[in-house]
């Protein structure tokens, strides 16, 4: 299954470019199981085999987070936190999100809404559910429209840099092949 979602992650970005890459990512953050793992790599891949701007990459990749992120934000200021605690016990399991996960990250939103916003979107799944508390909490839009951008700008780099990087160094069939991961980026720093 992973290999047919990289297949079709690259037919996307090969075939849309720049807004290939914010659709996808706008994707990601409202449907989990779409990696970002996948799809930032593969757009720094493309951007580095000459296809387009590795820079770009990263303004289309935040752009869609920051998109990705409101929508949720706004779905849970309009819904409200009983209806979405609902809506995932009944259904979470098709998103790959579960109660536990929700109550997680309101613990640690209600901690440090700040920081969970902005460490949150370097952290994988909950990266999309920090949208979640901050939405039903209300808190202030335009902080949290910017925290997001600096915090998906970080996570965008890492991992759009981690792909560019693959194709200087000659592992670039690793993504092409669907094959990379996280576990991947070690190779690059202690080469």
């Amino acid at each position: 299954m992973l290999s047919n979602l990289a297949t079709w992650v690259q037919d996307v970005i090969e075939s849309l470019g720049y807004l290939g890459v914010a659709l996808l990512v706008i994707a990601e953050n409202l449907f989990p199981p779409i990696p970002s793992e996948i799809v930032l790599p593969f757009a720094g891949f493309v951007a580095r085999r000459g296809d387009g701007s590795v820079v770009v990459m990263v303004l289309a990749a935040t752009v869609g987070s920051v998109v990705g992120a409101l929508i949720l934000y706004a779905i849970a200021a309009a819904i409200g936190p009983e209806r979405i605690h609902s809506f995932v016990v009944r259904f979470g399991k098709w998103f790959g999100v579960k109660e536990s996960d929700m109550v997680r990250a309101e613990e640690w939103f209600d901690r440090r809404s700040n920081a969970a916003v902005l460490i949150g979107r370097c952290v994988p799944l909950i990266r999309s559910l920090v949208s979640i508390p901050a939405g039903f909490r209300r808190m202030n839009f335009a902080r949290f429209a910017l925290l997001t951008a600096i915090g998906s700008a970080v996570w965008n780099i890492a991992l759009i840099g981690a792909g560019a990087a693959l194709v200087t160094s000659g592992t670039g069939s690793a993504i092409t092949s669907g094959s990379f991961s996280g576990s991947s980026l070690p190779h690059l720093w202690w080469r």
